[in-house]
């Protein structure tokens, strides 16, 4: 009886540890539906969303191997809701300014003395952000790295994955071409434009894995 009783506890316990991440999964999916009408530009917006229709399917099929923290979960989706809306407007022409515009009366890119669309630059931020936490979860679960390699090993590994993925944007560009080929990239002219994006997911990724090491060394103390 206490035997069964104890099964049927960890059945409900591994049930209920996976309602947390597949909510989020529900409100992307109904969120990525909305954004999916009528995108500004349908094929770059299926460029865009090739990573999504790879890497959900990916943590969906390996969730009960690693089931990452719900930090790691909500923050991996606050990124793609981001990259969502790049994919729908077009990364350079996300219409922030307006939006902005049309709450304040005033020009965000003007107070802050922006030159171009700067939205690619958030989210390649973002990228390194938010990202950061899932990927030290990673490296804990699979390859525990020790002393300080336990902060530079996830932070380059983000870098490497921000690298790739500018090495694949500019692989497009050359494959398709023509506006297609140019929407996907969006340099906006910036002949630098890989670089700073790689450095901003750098900065992204430092600043998470300090607040993480900082946080985790004041529960440490209190613990």
């Amino acid at each position: 009886m206490n035997r069964r009783m104890s099964d049927s506890s960890i059945d409900r316990y591994r049930r209920h540890r996976y309602v947390y991440p597949l909510g989020l999964l529900g409100l992307f999916i109904l969120f990525w539906l909305a954004l999916a009408i009528k995108p500004w530009f349908r094929h770059d917006w299926l460029l865009e969303n090739i990573a999504v229709f790879v890497l959900l399917p990916l943590f969906a099929a390996t969730a009960h191997k690693l089931r990452f923290s719900n930090l790691a979960y909500t923050l991996l989706f606050i990124f793609l809701c981001a990259h969502e809306i790049g994919a729908h407007y077009t990364y350079s022409l996300v219409p922030y300014d307006a939006a902005y515009r049309m709450l304040t009366g005033r020009s965000l890119d003007a107070l802050l003395g922006f030159q171009r669309n700067q939205y690619d630059r958030l989210v390649h931020f973002l990228f390194g952000l938010l990202l950061l936490p899932l990927a030290v979860e990673l490296f804990e679960a699979k390859a525990p790295p020790r002393g300080v390699w336990f902060f530079l090993m996830p932070v380059f590994f983000i870098e490497s994955l921000s690298a790739i993925y500018e090495l694949v944007e500019w692989l497009a560009a050359i494959v398709f071409g023509g506006e297609l080929g140019q929407a996907y990239l969006g340099t906006q002219g910036d002949a630098w434009d890989a670089q700073s994006d790689m450095t901003l997911a750098l900065l992204g990724a430092v600043i998470a894995q300090i607040v993480l090491v900082f946080v985790r060394r004041r529960r440490a103390h209190a613990g």
